[in-house]
């Protein structure tokens, strides 16, 4: 079990991320990615597509087999139950509560922003999660549907992307949040334009680097010597290689990249 992969989903490239941070922090663990891209965005998809999509890709994880299974995709997160995950047969950590974990750690005032897709912000998961751990904080969700486009088209210096950050973040600037969760595994692409809108005492909580720690803490393991990455796609493999390559530092190559089809 021990020299097994992890196993890695995100509905497209967002979760590269999540792997990028997992390697850094874990850099002999070998990885198996699955990037569900002929179903991308799962943000403006029902709660039932989401999750018979979620569960379609951790079967293909388990299937390899993998040691563990991350949900890299905040959409996805938000609605697989705990049930279901604790019914696997390896563990599952997804980016959702370790960075409520740790946006509950470094507010101060209790007000607390999220952005997120409108799937997530609709599942009231962030809101939940934070309200668990600090019952009287006052969250503040922001459904963000234009970032996951500026981020796939590498929009992350442009003036339109900047009128979006800006707009998007009114409320949260309005109810003097002092700590915004990225919760979309994207958004840390574009957290430069957003820290520009945001006072300099913010903080702001990368949900991909926080699922990363989560893992490390998780498996502990520092005794692998080598590592491999493996990668699978459900459409247009050369647009992901080309994302990946951006999203991605250059150690890590995509030299294993396959194409494969689910049932929908």
């Amino acid at each position: 079990m021990q020299d097994l992969p992890i196993g890695i989903f995100d509905s497209g490239a967002g979760g590269l991320i999540v792997l990028r941070s997992v390697a850094a922090l874990l850099p002999h663990e070998s990885i198996v990615y699955f990037g569900d891209t002929a179903r991308l965005p799962y943000g403006d998809k029902s709660c039932q597509t989401i999750e018979k999509y979620s569960r379609q890709c951790v079967q293909f994880l388990l299937d390899h087999p993998v040691k563990m299974v991350v949900i890299a995709c905040n959409t996805a997160s938000s609605f697989t139950s705990q049930e279901w995950k604790d019914s696997l047969p390896v563990p599952v950590i997804d980016v959702l509560y370790p960075s409520a974990f740790k946006a509950s750690t470094l507010t101060q005032n209790q007000c607390i922003g999220v952005l997120g897709t409108h799937a997530t912000i609709r599942s009231g998961s962030y809101q939940k999660a934070l309200h668990t751990l600090l019952p009287h904080a006052h969250i503040l969700p922001v459904a963000c549907p234009l970032f996951v486009p500026l981020v796939e088209e590498m929009l992350l210096d442009h003036p339109a992307t900047h009128l979006m950050v800006q707009e998007y973040l009114k409320p949260i600037l309005d109810a003097e949040c002092d700590t915004v969760i990225l919760g979309c595994t994207h958004y840390p692409l574009l957290r430069k334009a957003i820290s520009k809108q945001l006072p300099s005492h913010v903080h702001i909580v990368d949900s991909a680097q926080c699922c990363a720690e989560a893992i490390q803490q998780q498996l502990k393991s520092t005794s692998l010597k080598s590592s491999k990455q493996q990668f699978y796609v459900t459409d247009d493999p050369g647009r992901f290689k080309k994302l990946a390559q951006t999203f991605l530092p250059s150690s890590i190559q995509l030299e294993s990249l396959e194409l494969i089809h689910l049932d929908n």
